[in-house]
């Protein structure tokens, strides 16, 4: 079995000597238990603004497990991870994918290897608690599952982007022509045999995270959006809502009308305006969105492009730019 590690990565070259250090490690201990014939490291530079390429380049340079992509540009943790996997999908029999934080324990990699030779075609890295995160973060994550479930996107609960994918589930993820990926809603929609690999995720031993709130929230958003109608049938639901409550205020208005009953003041009248008001700007805005994603949908622009490529031979640099 040969396998590839695929490492996103922006802003990190604090964490990558230690990355590079752990992972090395977890190959050629496999090599010699014989888990796997071969494996190497992919390190996916997101337009990086540090030192980060350089660093990759002289790792690839010194170490045989390393290779590296470099993007024009920093496309988005979703499209690096793509074109990682897209290079896997031609070059490796499985790939394991896990951010360059190292929260994600690699010793979970061993138990992921032995569902794959066990059968499995995509096995889950899947986190046993959320100690490490904040009060927020923690109750936020949960409410997006939950969310997520009951809109119709299901994905596995407190699952990120820590997951072993064989080749065969690998081309399957390549057909998906969508342009905007949420790739834990499209990889549990493939279907194959799985399994689940629980860990404890770990505190970040250097750098600073690269998913702030604003990220988060867009990421909650992209993911709902792309993989669920739902809100549009809830916002057909509130226009029934409220079309129910207008015939109530008319037949109230008229009762106190033919009563010679005067409706006192303008505050009702206000509350509803503003109230309906903003009910169909949100209405406008979801449904806005979808529109917005289908306009990008048929521009078909490339998701990426590949700048540099190191620690690959030309029979491995198959991968353009897609």
């Amino acid at each position: 079995m040969n396998l590839l590690i695929v490492v996103p990565c922006y802003n990190e070259e604090e964490m990558l000597p230690e990355t590079t250090r752990q992972l090395t490690a977890v190959i050629k201990r496999m090599e010699e238990d014989k888990s796997i014939s071969s494996g190497r490291i992919l390190y996916v530079d997101d337009g990086s603004r540090d030192r980060t390429w350089s660093l990759i380049e002289q790792y690839a340079s010194e170490n045989s497990k390393v290779c590296g992509l470099k993007l024009s540009r920093n496309s988005g943790h979703q499209f690096a991870l793509t074109a990682g996997l897209e290079w896997a999908a031609d070059n490796a029999d499985a790939a394991i994918s896990i951010d360059a934080d190292l929260q994600d324990d690699v010793n979970a990699i061993f138990d992921m290897v032995k569902s794959f030779n066990n059968g499995a075609d995509i096995v889950y890295g899947v986190r046993r608690e959320r100690k490490t995160d904040t009060f927020f973060k923690r109750n936020t994550a949960l409410m997006f599952y939950r969310l997520m479930n009951r809109l119709g996107g299901k994905i596995i609960y407190n699952h990120a982007d820590f997951r072993l994918m064989s080749r065969r589930a690998l081309k399957s993820l390549m057909e998906y022509p969508e342009r905007n990926l949420f790739l834990r809603g499209m990889v549990a929609s493939l279907g194959y045999p799985s399994d689940i690999v629980y860990y404890d995720r770990r505190e970040r031993m250097a750098g600073v995270s690269k998913y702030p709130l604003k990220k988060m929230i867009s990421f909650a958003l992209d993911g709902i959006t792309s993989f669920s109608i739902k809100p549009l049938h809830y916002i057909t639901y509130l226009g029934f809502v409220f079309i129910l409550i207008s015939i109530a205020v008319i037949i109230y208005a008229l009762v106190s009308y033919f009563d010679e009953e005067a409706i006192q003041g303008w505050t009702s009248l206000l509350i509803s305006v503003w109230f309906i008001g903003g009910c169909i700007l949100i209405a406008c805005g979801v449904t806005g969105e979808y529109i917005g994603k289908i306009y990008i949908e048929t521009k078909r622009r490339p998701l990426y492009f590949i700048e540099k490529r190191v620690g690959m031979s030309k029979q491995d640099c198959k991968l353009q730019n897609k």
